[in-house]
């Protein structure tokens, strides 16, 4: 391993920090609302990054010689695949977290004024989701305009390509969320019935948001297979991102 990256928001500063290690001498970077620090990495960083709000309790960090407090890295990360390519990576596999793009015949029943829960939901999916997603545009964007240049012009930007395989849900995880919302223990269950998360199935409401706080086995045992599932359907394309051989017989 050269380096590794975790990610966290700054609930002191409202700055979204990058803490690093790595093996080469890189130089801490500093863009809008965002920074990096070379630190020794520990398992409170993973704590903070972590941190969903109002759900598990914030970190305190150190950051440049002052104790400070971090939550879940997610929040006001415009740019998640940068600190990969701050660290010198020319390749990157993005592992994403919720589907790229909805269907445009996917029809949505309205079921009246929206909830808190639905809201919320929104929100956290916002904040969670949508960065990601942007920003691998923006990168797929800047690979074509560099297609464009000549063999000579490109030394004189700093811009390079990378290259990415990108691996999604192939299912909404809110729908997989809404057929385990029952095995949510009985107290968190009275909680978010209070902001609107009821039913199961067919007939759950609010199921963004119970995905969230969803830790049951049933919930994680499908999503593990979800993955799996997701990543033999892009088995070829695996093989071909990594260069490895494609075993005779193997599917």
């Amino acid at each position: 391993m050269q380096a590794l990256a975790i990610t966290a928001s700054n609930y002191s500063r409202g700055e979204h920090v990058t803490f690093y290690e790595s093996a080469a001498d890189i130089e801490p970077w500093t863009r809008s609302q965002r920074m990096a620090s070379r630190v020794r990495l520990s398992h409170r960083h993973l704590l903070a990054s972590s941190a969903i709000p109002f759900v598990f309790p914030a970190a305190e960090l150190e950051l440049n010689g002052r104790r400070e407090w971090f939550g879940d890295g997610s929040m006001r990360q415009t740019a998640p695949i940068s600190p990969a390519i701050h660290l010198g990576a020319q390749r990157v596999v993005v592992i994403g977290a919720g589907r790229m793009h909805e269907p445009p015949d996917r029809a949505v029943p309205n079921t009246g004024y929206p909830s808190l829960a639905q809201i919320a939901g929104h929100a956290l999916s916002g904040i969670f989701l949508d960065a990601l997603s942007v920003d691998i545009e923006r990168m797929e964007r800047i690979n074509r305009t560099l297609a464009l240049l000549g063999d000579d012009a490109r030394p004189s930007t700093p811009l390079r390509s990378v290259q990415a395989l990108v691996i999604a849900p192939s299912q909404r995880l809110d729908d997989i969320a809404a057929r385990h919302q029952a095995q949510l223990p009985r107290p968190v269950r009275a909680l978010l019935r209070g902001v609107g998360v009821t039913g199961s199935g067919e007939d759950a409401r609010g199921a963004a948001l119970a995905s969230y706080l969803l830790f049951e086995s049933g919930y994680t045992g499908e999503l593990m297979a979800l993955g799996h599932a997701d990543a033999m359907a892009r088995r070829a394309d695996v093989l071909a991102f990594f260069g490895w051989p494609r075993r005779p017989g193997a599917p």
